[in-house]
Order: C-alpha cells, then sequence, then structure tokens
C-alpha cells in the first residue's frame, strides 16, 4: 500500500475516483468478488492499479465486462522488462508474453520481484502462478533452471509446466556434473515423457557434452530407463506407476480371456492327448515358435509384462488343456505359462551370449530397473554403439545392406551389417531395446552443435524408430560423410508404417556431395516427405571422391514423392536442370520451389527449367530466386510474370536491371497489370531506385486487373523523396478506381530513409493509410557504394 501511495504522489494530484480506486486496489483481497462484480466504466479504472496476481485473476470479470486486458499488459511489459520483443506486431496476446518472460527471467535470475510494486504481492508466487502461461522455455548454461524447476518446493510448478509446455530449447550449454544431469532427467522425464512438449530445440553448443547431448536425444526420442533412475524425491514417478498398474490390469485381463476356456481347443487337447506322440510334439512346437516370439519379443517391445504376456499367448496357443473341465483347463494354463516363463528365460540366455564381450560391459546386477549409479550407463552405451548399432538384424536382411550409398559411403560410420560380424553385433541394440519406451517429441532442432561420428550413429539409431518425429532440423551440424548415417535412420524410419516425418531442412557450411545428389539421396530414401530444404555455403573440396561399387545417388530412381516445398541453396554449383528434372518429375504435388545461389551455365538453361516445371508441376505456386544472376534472362523474367498459376514469385537480389532497359521495365508491368493470379511480388535488392519504384506504382492504374496484394521492394537504394512520389502517384490510381484496390502490404527495409526525416515521415504517414508498411531504422551510409553504382 505505501509503495502504491508513493507512485501515485509522483505522479501528482489524483481525482477522487483515483483516489477510491487507489484505495480498492490496496484492500482486493476482501473486496475481490464485490470488485468483479462493478459496472465496467468502474472497473475499467481500477485495473491499471491491480497487481499481477490479482490483475491476471481479473481476466474473466473484465471479459464479462466488455473490457480488454491488453493495453495494461503491454505497459506491463515496457515498464518490467524495458525492451521491445522480437516480433512485437505479431503478438496476439500481451498477458501471455509478459507472463512468459517474467517466468524465465524469474527462473534465470535476471528480474527482481521488487524492483515494481505491481510484482511485489505477497499473494503472487512468481513461478507458481506465471507458469499455466508457459508454451515456450529456454534452459541455458548450466541447467540451473533445470535445478530449480526439480526441487521439491516447485513440484507444482512442474507439474504446471507439464500441461502448458510445448516447446523446450536449450542454449549455449555447458558440461554439467551428474547431480545436474540427474536433474535434467527428472525434468526430461515429467515434461516430454509425461507432458506435452512437442518440440526440443538446442542451439549454439561448439564443444558439446557427448553425455549430455545423448542424454537429451534419448529422452527426447522417448527411450530411458524407469526405476530407481527416474526417483522423484526418494520415491518412484508414480505416473509410471499408475501406468504400470493400468497394463497389468489391462494383461491380466487378456489372460483371462485366452483361449484356456475356449471348448474348442479343450477338445483339440483331449484329442492330442490321446495320441502317443502328442506330448513330444506339442513340446517341440512350444520349444520352435514359442522360443522365436520370445526373441522377436525382447528386439521389438520393451516393457516386461506385455513382452511376457505376448510369449506366453505364442506358447500356450500350441499347448493343449489336459481336461475338459475348467478347472482342469486352467491348472493346463498355467502350467503352459510357467514352460513359455522357462522359454523366455533360455531365450535370454541365449541372448546374452549372442551378444558378446561388449555387453558384459553393462552392470551385470542391473535387473529390470537401473540402481541409481547405472542411470548414465544407459548413454555411455548409446553413445559408445559400435557399427552396427543403427539398424536392427531383421532392418539389415531387408536390404539395408544392399543400398551401398548408406552402408559403403566414405567416412561413413553407419556399416551395416558387415560391421556387425566385424565387431561382435548388436551390442547397441540391446541397450535401446531394453530401455523402457516412453511419449516423444514431434519436432527435434538442432543448431550450430557439432555432430561426432558417435553422435550421428546414436542420433540415427533414434531416427530408425522414432514414430512420432515429424519436423528434423539439422542445421551447422558439421556432418561431412555422416550425412549417410542420418540418411540410414530415416530410412529405417521410412519403412515403418506409423512413421509421421513430413519436413526435414539440412544447412551446413561445406556440402559433402552435390546438392542435387543429396536432394536425389534425401528424397529417394524418404518420399513420403512434404517439406527438404537443403542449404550449403561452400563446396566442400573433396567432393566427389567416392570408393569403388558405390553408385552416385543421382543414378537412382526417384519414387514418386508427397513433396509440396522444396528450397535448395547451392554453394555455387552451376544450376543443371537435367539433375533437378527427376525431382520435378517425381514432384507431382509440389507447391513451393526456391532456388538460392546457383549458377546459370548457359542462357538455355533457366528457359528449360520453366518448360519442366510448367510440364512437372502444374499446382506450383511460389516461385523464388535468390542471388542468381537474371541480368540476361529478361524473357523468362516475363514468362514468370505471366503465369496464370504462380501466386508469389521472388526475384530476390537477381540483378535484373543492372543491364535492362525502360522498355523491359514496361513490360514487367504490363505483365503483373494483366496478371489476376499474382499475389505477392517480391524485388529485394534489386537495385530499383526512385524511379523505377514510381514506375511502378502503374501497377494500380485504373486500367489494371492485377490482385497483387504484398510489395517488396527491400534494399533498392530508394530515397525519401522517391517513396513521396511513388504515395501520390498511388494515392492518385487508387482515386481513379473509387478507392477498390486489393494492395495491402509493402516492405521496405534497408533502403535510404534516413536521408530526409521529415520527408520520409510524411511518406510513411500517407502510405500507411494505404496500406500496411514495414520497415526498420537502417544506416544508408553502409550503403554508398551502392549509392554510386545507381547514380
Amino acid at each position: 500500500e505505501a509503495v502504491l501511495s508513493g507512485a501515485m504522489a509522483a505522479e501528482g494530484p489524483r481525482s477522487l475516483f483515483a483516489l477510491s480506486a487507489a484505495a480498492v486496489s490496496c484492500s482486493m483481497g476482501a473486496l475481490e468478488q464485490d470488485v468483479w462484480a462493478l459496472p465496467g466504466h468502474l472497473l475499467r479504472g481500477l485495473l491499471p492499479l491491480l497487481s499481477v496476481f490479482r490483475l491476471e485473476r481479473a481476466e474473466d470479470a473484465a471479459r464479462r465486462a466488455g473490457l480488454s486486458t491488453q493495453p495494461i499488459w503491454r505497459k506491463l511489459w515496457d515498464d518490467v522488462m524495458k525492451t521491445r520483443p522480437p516480433n512485437s506486431e505479431n503478438i496476439t496476446c500481451w498477458r501471455k508474453k509478459f507472463l512468459e518472460t517474467f517466468f524465465s527471467n524469474v527462473l534465470h535470475g535476471v528480474l527482481d520481484v521488487s524492483s515494481d510494486w505491481r510484482l511485489n504481492d505477497h499473494h503472487f508466487s512468481p513461478l507458481l502462478h506465471s507458469s499455466p502461461h508457459v508454451s515456450q522455455l529456454t534452459l541455458c548454461n548450466m541447467l540451473q533452471g533445470a535445478v530449480e524447476l526439480t526441487a521439491e518446493h516447485n513440484q507444482k510448478v512442474l507439474e504446471n509446466l507439464a500441461s502448458s509446455l510445448q516447446i523446450l530449447k536449450f542454449q549455449h550449454l555447458l558440461s554439467s556434473d551428474q547431480s545436474i544431469r540427474h536433474s535434467l532427467v527428472l525434468l526430461l522425464h515429467r515434461l516430454i515423457h509425461h507432458g506435452s512438449v512437442s518440440q526440443v530445440s538446442m542451439y549454439s553448443w561448439p564443444v558439446p557434452d557427448t553425455v549430455l547431448l545423448v542424454l537429451i536425444l534419448s529422452m527426447s526420442a522417448g527411450f530411458w530407463r524407469s526405476g530407481n533412475a527416474l526417483a522423484y524425491h526418494s520415491s518412484p514417478c508414480g505416473l509410471c506407476r499408475e501406468e504400470d498398474k493400468a497394463q497389468s490390469q489391462e494383461s491380466a485381463q487378456e489372460q483371462a480371456e485366452r483361449g484356456c476356456y475356449d471348448e474348442r481347443e479343450q477338445s483339440d487337447g483331449e484329442n492330442q492327448v490321446g495320441s502317443p506322440g502328442a506330448p513330444e510334439e506339442a513340446n517341440a512346437e512350444v520349444n520352435r515358435y514359442g522360443a522365436d516370439a520370445c526373441l522377436n519379443s525382447v528386439l521389438s517391445r520393451p516393457r516386461s509384462s506385455p513382452l511376457q504376456n505376448q510369449s506366453c499367448k505364442e506358447g500356450s496357443s500350441s499347448v493343449p488343456c489336459d481336461h475338459p473341465g475348467i478347472q482342469g483347463g486352467y491348472s493346463r494354463c498355467i502350467s503352459s505359462q510357467l514352460s513359455c516363463g522357462s522359454i523366455l528365460r533360455k531365450t535370454r540366455r541365449r541372448l546374452k551370449s549372442a551378444l558378446g564381450k561388449k555387453r558384459r560391459c553393462l552392470r551385470r546386477s542391473r535387473g529390470p530397473y537401473a540402481d541409481p549409479e547405472d542411470l548414465y550407463d544407459f548413454v555411455f552405451t548409446v553413445a559408445k554403439e559400435d557399427n552396427s548399432g543403427l539398424l536392427d538384424k531383421n532392418s539389415a536382411t531387408e536390404g539395408e545392406n544392399a543400398d551401398n550409398w548408406t552402408s559403403s559411403s566414405p567416412g561413413s560410420l553407419c556399416t551395416g551389417h558387415a560391421g556387425s560380424k566385424k565387431r561382435g553385433g548388436s551390442a547397441g541394440i540391446f541397450s535401446l531395446k531394453a530401455a523402457r519406451r516412453f511419449r516423444s517429441v514431434s519436432t527435434l532442432e538442432l543448431f550450430s552443435i557439432p555432430l561426432t561420428g558417435e553422435t550421428c550413429r546414436t542420433l540415427s539409431n533414434l531416427l530408425s524408430s522414432w514414430v512420432s518425429l515429424e519436423n528434423l532440423v539439422l542445421s551447422y551440424n558439421g556432418l561431412g560423410a555422416n550425412i549417410f548415417c542420418i540418411l540410414s535412420g530415416l530410412r529405417a524410419l521410412s519403412r515403418r508404417s506409423d512413421c509421421h516425418l513430413r519436413v526435414v531442412r539440412v544447412s551446413d557450411v561445406f556440402s559433402h556431395m552435390p546438392c542435387m545428389e543429396l536432394v536425389h539421396c534425401i528424397l529417394c530414401a524418404f518420399p513420403q516427405l512434404h517439406t527438404l530444404s537443403v542449404s550449403f555455403d561452400l563446396k566442400n573440396q573433396l567432393e566427389g571422391s567416392r570408393p569403388e561399387g558405390n553408385p552416385s545417388c543421382s543414378e537412382v530412381e526417384i519414387p514418386e514423392s508427397c513433396l509440396e516445398q522444396l528450397e535448395i541453396r547451392f554453394p555455387r554449383e552451376p544450376l543443371h536442370t537435367k539433375l533437378l528434372l527427376p525431382v520435378l518429375k517425381a514432384s507431382k504435388f509440389l507447391q513451393q520451389l526456391s532456388l538460392d545461389s546457383a549458377t546459370l551455365p548457359c542462357s538455355q538453361e533457366l528457359g528449360l527449367l520453366l518448360e519442366a516445371i510448367k510440364e512437372c508441376n502444374p499446382s506450383l505456386k511460389k516461385l523464388s530466386f535468390h542471388d542468381v544472376n537474371l541480368a540476361e534472362h529478361q524473357k523468362e523474367v516475363l514468362l514468370l510474370l505471366q503465369d496464370p498459376v504462380l501466386q508469389e514469385i521472388t526475384f530476390s537480389f537477381c540483378r535484373l536491371f543492372e543491364s535492362s532497359t525502360n522498355e523491359f521495365l514496361s513490360d514487367i508491368i504490363n505483365a503483373v497489370k494483366r496478371n489476376s493470379s499474382l499475389k505477392s511480388l517480391k524485388l529485394p535488392g534489386n537495385r530499383l531506385g526512385n524511379h523505377r519504384l514510381v514506375a511502378l506504382a502503374d501497377i494500380f492504374s485504373e486500367d489494371s486487373t492485377s490482385a497483387l496484394c504484398q510489395l517488396d521492394v527491400s534494399s533498392n537504394c530508394i530515397k525519401p523523396d522517391g517513396l513521396l512520389e511513388f504515395t501520390k502517384k498511388l494515392e492518385g490510381h487508387i482515386q481513379q478506381r473509387g478507392g477498390q484496390i486489393q494492395f495491402t502490404h509493402l516492405r521496405l527495409f534497408q533502403n535510404w530513409l534516413d536521408q530526409d526525416a521529415e520527408t520520409a515521415q510524411e511518406a510513411l504517414r500517407r502510405l500507411k493509410a494505404v496500406c500496411s508498411v514495414v520497415n526498420d531504422s537502417w544506416d544508408s551510409s553502409q550503403a554508398f557504394a551502392d549509392y554510386i553504382s545507381v547514380m
């Protein structure tokens, strides 16, 4: 109350209403329900005087009174955060934005709640009351946030996050000790395995801790050992216990409903008992089929209860009941279950023996659940998998080994079955198969995190069964030849009928192989993709060296794909249409195509590309060229602008007007004026200058049938006087058309509007009355060389 009074006194004399409202706000504990019933005009004056705790509780009352609290939350942001949030124009709920950022700042200790009286309410628990509004959280450095969130006093906070959090990010991580990693295990288990986190992103980790990285990847994929390792405050995870209990009840019900009570099976059993050789045949049947069933279950089903039930079910189906009576039949079924249990134990012993020395590196005393000391054995086992650890034996026999480009590529660490023979088999496989499988995320993003061969093998192994994964982004990870390892995992995943992966984005500094060949490889391995983005900065000098017998991916026919969006950034490679043509032919549903930093080897190449697009991709809606020299391809540019299907065309830094005439500009304007399907035209970085910008206003003249809504003229050496002239000409055309115009958005980034601030402000003010204008404050002195070249 004293703080509020001091703040009011600093603002000067207040009205009687303001003084009354301030008094009421100080007594909200007793008056809250009465205040929520106040008329709207009274509540409007009271809301800005409430603490964050009361303002958050007032949301329903304000809505009923027809009031919006958004301006109050926005002012809170300005007063408390004192920064302008990125993309502020896209923020739809300032309440959520404030509370989400507030939670993160308090968690990381960068905000003092005593700094503002609206935050300093004894009813207000900063983390607890803001956590329901957190959908995105970033953990960084030494993971102090993970330690705080898993502390016992924040158990309710963690429960709230499990319901609200969708995106979990890790940034600038450092190596951590075992206690911190244990806190991270608890956090990931609650937020991913028993929560609603659907995206895990990691950023800027120049020297990643392998154990920590594999830990995050494995738990994001839903793998981990349960039991004591996941104890929460010295007690096992309650949610896991509930799931196990429900599963046990379901298994018991299935067991009770099995064919032990089926009279037909009992009758069959009597017939078999009557035969002298029946017991031996039945035992042989159990040993032959039951053992196989148990082995398959060990390799495919992570949880113990379903494993035993499935094995017993397979075994008991071949074992008859001794007597037609229910009791006798039930007794025989129990006996068959015990026999099946014996088979299961024998199978496990055989499997353990087959695994070899690599299996013995794990603790021999480990039971179904790991001890606390075994918490990170699993991580080390997965991270240290040998060459056979990528795909299981069944995958290899299905033909994975037959594809040389996934198994014998130079430097590839995924060597398939051959490596399995060489290094002792499936040690790595069992480590994943033995882990319990939980819920997994649908989006994985790795930015600027170097991935070693070990990490790539682990990631590929995880990818091979990560059926919930929908989006995979690998950006600047230094993959090199390890890209084949990732492809191997993707191909194994693509064979899963329940696979959901639809988006793959790969970018790096160096390309291990030509871009088009990589596109071929990925689409051959994964034709189900909807979006594929391949981007490289530089060409690898060692590119092209491949061992004998390893065919080029471009020689393999691409199956018909579901691709809708294709983005390729060439490291200054020539664009050969003959290499792109198979991709276009296989992608009949393609809607977006983006080509970046490609060189055209001859003048006919772009024409061939346009013909191929017209023939193969009739549904293409968006076409983009960036940093592709189109100065000598004016005819093809005009053909694109006349296309009756394309809705968005981008010529970004394509030097369109480098050697053009005024006639070419007039042809562009006339083509756009007559095109009623084109909605967006983006021309950034093409040196339009003032006079060409003014001419573009004629696109919206009275005789135009253009449906253009968006125009991007960023980075085009536009000065304030040219922008003002364009605005006046545009206003004239709109007036002639009776105010009927579809133009809604104009982008003006990085132009020379700072050279005459007054003129620029007038032009922008008048433009904003016509359309939405997006611009920035840019120092044009940095582009003086560009200015000289345009003069």
